[in-house]
C-alpha cells in the first residue's frame, strides 16, 4: 500500500494544452516525450508515495532550453517539475498537479574549474561523483556526500549534506553562486565566485533548499577543498547505541576536527555484511574518517580512541589504504538497498531529524525504544557528528496497519526533535511528507512569510506546486 498524498495538495490536475504540447514538440523534437514509461519513470522517487507522473517530459540540454519550457508553462499556467536522478525521499519530484517535467540529466557538463580560487562551476545535472572525477588532477575535491550519486542541482534544491558535513558543512555553505530560471522564464544570476559578499539580499541562499518551488537552478558554482595530505578511516564497535552516541558527543564537544562520524546500528551492520560481503561485528558501530597531516591524523585518532574506550568501545579497526576505505564507505552508502534485501518485497519508509548534539542521545534512544516496541523491522544510520540521524522501517506494502504504525513513529520522532529545539529534517527536505511538520517547527507566521515569498516569485504557482508550502 502506498502512502496517501497529503490533503493540502490534492487539487485538480492542470492539463498541458494541446497547443503548448505541440510547441514543445516543435522546439525539442525527440527530446520531448509523452510516452507512458518515460512519464512514469519521472513520476516516482524513493518515497512511499504512489507513482504520480507528469503529462510530458522535456530533456533539456542548456539554460536556454529550460527558459523556453518555463516561458511556455507560465503562459499556460502549467506546473513545472525539475528532475535530477530521482533519489529524493520525500516526494519532491512527483507531479501532483500534472504538468511538464524538466529532466536536467543531460545538462551534465563541468563548465569552469578555477583551481587557484578553489571553485568549480557545473551544470545542474552533473552528479557529485562526476565532479570529483573531473577535478581529480587539480588536487582538489568537493566534499558534500549525501550517499546517493545525486545531481548537484538536486543537492542544492534540497540543501543536502551527508557524511562529511561535520567538517565541511552542507550545500548551504558550499554554493557560491547560481544561474536560475525564474517562474517567468527569466534567467538570473545570484552570487559570484567571491568567498563573501555584503551586496543586497542573499538570493543564493533563498534558492538553496527551495526544492524547485521558486525557480529552476541550471548552473551552480561550488567551493572546492584541497585533498588532505593524509586520510585514515576506522571502525569502532560499542556495547550499545547509547555508548556510541555519547562517544560522538564528547568528540564534538572536545573540538576534534573529525571529518566523518557515521553511526550504524546492529540491524544496519547485519544488512551491510550480507549485501557487501563484510564481516563486521554485528553491534552498533561508528565509522570514522580523519583528514589532515600525518601527525594531525595520528593525534585525532589517538584522542578519539581514548574517548571511545571510556564508553566501552573496542580498539579501532583501521582502513588506511584507499581501497579499504572505498570498500567501507561504499558499503555504508549501500545500506539503504542492503536493508531492503533483508525483507523481500518490502518498502522502506525513512525519515530523518537533526537535534543539537547535546540532545542526540535522548533523541535516538527514545526513537529506538518506540521502534522496538512496535515490532516492525527497522535500522538506523546517522551523520551523528552533526546531530543528524535516519530511522528507516521496512514495511509490508500490502499491510496498511504497518504503514500507519510507522507514520505514528515518525510523528513521535519529529515532535521529539522539535521539542529538543531541533528540526523535522536534517537533509531529506520537506517535499510532500513534512509540510505539516514545517508549521510545527517554524510556526504559522514564518510559514506564512514563506508563502508570501512563493506568491511573489511564482504568482501562478507553477514551480513544483504542492511542495514545501501549500499556496
Amino acid at each position: 500500500m502506498n502512502a496517501p498524498l497529503p490533503n493540502e495538495i490534492l487539487r485538480s490536475i492542470r492539463p498541458v494544452p494541446a497547443a503548448m504540447l505541440q510547441a514543445l514538440r516543435d522546439h525539442f523534437g525527440d527530446r520531448c516525450s509523452t510516452a507512458t514509461s518515460v512519464c512514469e519513470q519521472h513520476g516516482r522517487d524513493e518515497s512511499a508515495y504512489p507513482i504520480t507522473p507528469p503529462e510530458v517530459v522535456v530533456f533539456c540540454e542548456s539554460t536556454d532550453d529550460v527558459a523556453a519550457v518555463v516561458k511556455l508553462a507560465e503562459a499556460n499556467a502549467v506546473p513545472v517539475i525539475p528532475y535530477g536522478v530521482g533519489s529524493s525521499l520525500e516526494g519532491h519530484t512527483l507531479a501532483v498537479q500534472g504538468g511538464v517535467c524538466i529532466d536536467l540529466g543531460r545538462m551534465n557538463r563541468v563548465l569552469r574549474v578555477n583551481p587557484d580560487d578553489l571553485t568549480v562551476t557545473v551544470q545542474a545535472g552533473v552528479t557529485r561523483e562526476q565532479v570529483n572525477r573531473e577535478i581529480r588532477d587539480t588536487g582538489l575535491f568537493f566534499p558534500i556526500d549525501p550517499g546517493a550519486n545525486a545531481s548537484i542541482g538536486g543537492m542544492a534544491a534540497t540543501r543536502a549534506s551527508g557524511t562529511n558535513a561535520v567538517r565541511y558543512g552542507t550545500m548551504r555553505e558550499n554554493v557560491l553562486g547560481l544561474t536560475v530560471v525564474t517562474a517567468s522564464g527569466e534567467v538570473i544570476q545570484t552570487g559570484s565566485r567571491a568567498k563573501k559578499s555584503a551586496a543586497g539580499y542573499d538570493l543564493t541562499r533563498l534558492f538553496i533548499g527551495s526544492e524547485g518551488t521558486l525557480g529552476v537552478m541550471t548552473e551552480i558554482t561550488l567551493k572546492l577543498y584541497p585533498l588532505p595530505e593524509a586520510v585514515s578511516a576506522a571502525i569502532c564497535t560499542f556495547p550499545s547505541i547509547d555508548a556510541a552516541v555519547r562517544t560522538t558527543i564528547q568528540i564534538i564537544q572536545m573540538g576534534v576536527p573529525i571529518a566523518r562520524c557515521e553511526l550504524l546500528d546492529a540491524n544496519a551492520v547485519r544488512a551491510v555484511n550480507q549485501h557487501s560481503g563484510l564481516s563486521l561485528a554485528e553491534a552498533p558501530l561508528l565509522l570514522m574518517e580523519f583528514h589532515g597531516s600525518e601527525s594531525g591524523v595520528k593525534e585525532q585518532a589517538e584522542t578519539v580512541q581514548d574517548v571511545a574506550r571510556e564508553f566501552g568501545g573496542q580498539d579501532f579497526q583501521w582502513a588506511s589504504t584507499p581501497e579499504e576505505r572505498t570498500k567501507l564507505w561504499t558499503a555504508r552508502h549501500k545500506a539503504y538497498f542492503a536493508a531492503l534485501q533483508t525483507r523481500p518485497g518490502c518498502r522502506c519508509q525513512s525519515s530523518d531529524t537533526c537535534v543539537p548534539i547535546s540532545h542526540l542521545a535522548e533523541s535516538i534512544n527514545e526513537s529506538v525504544a518506540e521502534s522496538e516496541a512496535a515490532g516492525i523491522p527497522y535500522w538506523i544510520v546517522g551523520h551523528v557528528g552533526d546531530g543528524n540521524f535516519h530511522l528507516s522501517h521496512l514495511i509490508d506494502p500490502n499491510d496498511p496497519r504497518e504503514a500507519a504504525v510507522v507514520e505514528d513513529l515518525n510523528v513521535k520522532m519529529v515532535r521529539r526533535a522539535i521539542r529538543l529545539q531541533g528540526t523535522c529534517t536534517g537533509e531529506h527536505g520537506i517535499g510532500l511528507h513534512k509540510m505539516g511538520y514545517l508549521v510545527d517547527e517554524a510556526g504559522a507566521g514564518a510559514v506564512e512569510m514563506m508563502k508570501t515569498i512563493k506568491r511573489a516569485l511564482d504568482p501562478k504557482n507553477i514551480m513544483n506546486p504542492g511542495k514545501v508550502v501549500a499556496v
